[in-house]
């Protein structure tokens, strides 16, 4: 769904699965500025936003997803997943609850199937699912921004700043007085400085949850059956995931920054050496320069020097070997 605000001064499309908005708007460090001082905000109108009413909603979602949501009070914004019978991640939720609704946002194309799932799996349980992807666009505004918000527009507010789910067709309007637009570049940049995993990016067919540290922020390890349980009981009471999560700081000193799926190995081999894993998401920092995401074998040592591809790589930590 393309955004109206391509339209404005400098508006360059984001590509892959993020198109229909923009990548930036001229200036991708003016914008990473502006958002990390808390002004501006980033257009999100192309992620999937459904809705689930209904006096059960609350406790039917509670059985299907990962995160404990039964008492989840109005207001409170979580994050939960949907894992397979294996316990891999297919679906990601950002949700909150207005007192009668759960709103919650998703990555983008990804809706359908995840409505799918939901109807079949309604039962007899007092719930209504809906795709409100047409209607609905979310707007994100930065940790710190005082931008007003339009009365009857449900907030999600997150340490990270406040996600709007403002009406589609109010959208150039909004944009027209709460601007400076920054791009989706910007928002990523952030993304990756704050080691937040994301669906599609950091994930591939096999990952678990323990890999990306999303234990705590968006699976409740004290809670009843869910589709996947098994293997994060099992993983966190007897065992390791076999991949982690790393943050990666890179040679500045390269043009072009390593794609996803960039193939990462340990410096001391070399660039024919085995591969130990491969970046999911890199970007330009404002401050800190060339950085990735990346999942790489758990037992690869923590100071252990790394290419990704051609590109020299010093590891921090983000999840615990």
């Amino acid at each position: 769904m393309k955004s109206p605000l391509l339209s404005l001064p400098g508006a360059v499309p984001a590509e892959g699965v993020d198109e229909g908005v923009a990548a930036h708007y001229g200036d991708l460090f003016r914008e990473q500025r502006a958002l990390a001082d808390g002004t501006g905000f980033v257009d999100l109108s192309h992620r999937g936003v459904i809705t689930v009413s209904g006096d059960d909603r609350l406790s039917w979602l509670h059985l299907l997803l990962t995160q404990h949501v039964s008492d989840l009070p109005a207001g409170e914004a979580t994050e939960a997943l949907v894992l397979s019978a294996h316990g891999h991640i297919e679906h990601a939720l950002y949700l909150v609850d207005d007192g009668t609704t759960v709103w919650a946002h998703v990555e983008p194309g990804t809706q359908d199937a995840l409505v799918a799932y939901l109807e079949s799996m309604k039962f007899f349980y007092r719930v209504e699912v809906a795709d409100r992807t047409g209607d609905i666009a979310v707007v994100h505004l930065p940790a710190g921004s005082i931008a007003g918000v339009p009365d009857g527009v449900v907030v999600r507010e997150t340490a990270y700043g406040r996600d709007l789910f403002l009406p589609r067709a109010d959208l150039e309007s909004y944009a027209a007085t709460h601007g400076p637009a920054a791009g989706l570049l910007a928002y990523e940049a952030l993304r990756v400085e704050h080691h937040r995993p994301r669906l599609g990016f950091e994930t591939d067919h096999r990952t678990i949850p323990h890999e990306l540290g999303w234990i705590g922020t968006a699976v409740h390890l004290q809670k009843g059956c869910y589709r996947g349980q098994e293997t994060v009981a099992r993983v966190q009471n007897l065992g390791k995931p076999p991949r982690r999560l790393v943050f990666l700081h890179l040679d500045g000193s390269e043009v072009h920054l390593p794609a996803p799926g960039t193939e990462i190995r340990l410096a001391d081999e070399g660039p024919d050496g085995r591969k130990i894993g491969f970046v999911t998401t890199s970007a330009r920092h404002h401050e800190l320069g060339p950085v990735a995401l990346a999942l790489v074998k758990r037992n690869i040592p923590v100071d252990a020097r790394l290419l990704a591809g051609e590109t020299a790589a010093a590891q921090e930590v983000v999840v615990e070997p």
